[in-house]
């Protein structure tokens, strides 16, 4: 399996310099790549991301001599690796078209195994030479690619590494549980229990108006208006705000999705409509922080390595008006109806509570087979 390592790296002024540099030709060769993919598709010509490739490396060295003073592998991957993706889950219709980047946001590059290496608590980079970084690589294995990036104003390095597969903490258990994300708390677990969220947007919110506010009035802050250094300066306070709030965020999905899959073989969720429910200005500030999108990815690539299954119920799958006892599902459920009452059994259920238990039956009734499974097909 393949695992990746997050490190915060420390360059020195030309370090920093020449990371900028490497990310602003990769922003360039996936515009170019993108423009020209569009151009040639619209007029009916093959369009690969591996004709393109070739193409820029033939032009490069004539028409854009800038691209020699950083790595190669920064233009290669952008088109190779981003672009490709990017088109492909165009065409398998989970995204929309793929758009120009821009400078300043998601500043990355990457480069290939052979073309740096990590020694210790230095990473070597080409054209570079050693750049310090936080701590040794953790991970033990061969090494794939790696992933400079730039956070607000700091430096990253993600290192992909391929370790041996480890042994799966459950074999072939039924220990089971329903989880359904929620807007006041972070889930709520089929045997009754409330994981509470960060609430980081509440905690940090008068913070960040204050300085979006502070930002808006620097110099700079109008449309065509030069961009005064008082100006940049509060662009970074917002940005490393922004970024802890993200990391707050992320610190509480890693410490739940890993306590879960520790402890179950198998975890009922719901496909949700995340995208459908941002649109909505009333809950969207929740579900950014309870991170319903990220919760969902990260239980999926963890439950592997630890032998867990987790299965995922439809987005139309009735969770919340289903009654676990009776399985009659209620007509409708308005968000603000918390506990509500069976009109078939008389049931009174809590409406998180309910749905995670109609969850985990779903996940049970999912591994039913032919030998033999867990429990009964969960009602509908």
């Amino acid at each position: 399996m393949i695992r990746a390592h997050k490190i915060r790296m420390y360059p020195n002024n030309k370090q920093a310099t020449y990371f900028s540099k490497a990310c602003g030709v990769a922003r360039f060769a996936y515009n170019w790549g993108l423009s020209e993919w569009k151009r040639r598709y619209v007029a009916g010509e093959i369009a690969t991301v591996g004709i393109l490739r070739k193409e820029l490396n033939a032009i490069k060295n004539e028409r854009f001599p800038w691209m020699l003073e950083v790595t190669k592998c920064a233009p290669e991957e952008a088109i190779r690796t981003n672009l490709n993706r990017a088109l492909k889950n165009f065409f398998e219709k989970r995204t929309k078209f793929p758009v120009f980047h821009q400078k300043g946001r998601h500043d990355s590059f990457s480069a290939y195994n052979r073309h740096f290496s990590v020694e210790g608590t230095m990473v070597k980079i080409p054209k570079l030479g050693m750049v310090r970084i936080a701590e040794p690589l953790r991970f033990s294995g061969k090494i794939i690619d790696a992933t400079v990036s730039k956070t607000a104003d700091k430096w990253f390095i993600a290192i992909n590494v391929e370790i041996p597969d480890p042994e799966p903490i459950h074999t072939g258990g039924n220990l089971a549980v329903g989880v359904d994300l929620g807007v006041k708390t972070l889930a709520t677990l089929s045997d009754g229990t409330f994981v509470s969220g960060p609430n980081a947007s509440r905690k940090y919110e008068q913070k960040v108006r204050r300085l979006s506010k502070e930002l808006s009035r620097r110099k700079g802050g109008k449309k065509g208006e030069a961009k005064s250094n008082n100006y940049r300066k509060t662009t970074i306070k917002l940005a490393r705000l922004h970024a802890r709030l993200a990391n707050i965020r992320l610190d509480a999905t890693h410490k739940l999705t890993t306590a879960l899959v520790k402890k179950y073989d198998l975890i009922g969720i719901e496909k949700l409509n995340v995208a459908g429910m941002m649109s909505s200005h009333r809950i969207a500030r929740f579900i950014a922080d309870n991170n319903f999108y990220e919760f969902r990815r990260q239980l999926e690539y963890k439950a592997p390595a630890a032998g867990t299954r987790v299965i995922a119920a439809n987005v139309k799958y009735a969770s919340s008006k289903t009654c676990n006892v009776c399985g009659v599902k209620r007509e409708t459920l308005s968000l603000n109806v918390r506990k509500w009452t069976c009109e078939s059994c008389g049931a009174v259920h809590d409406r998180d509570v309910n749905a995670a238990i109609n969850l985990k039956n779903y996940a049970m009734g999912c591994t039913v087979s032919a030998c033999g499974g867990l429990g009964e097909v969960s009602p509908r």
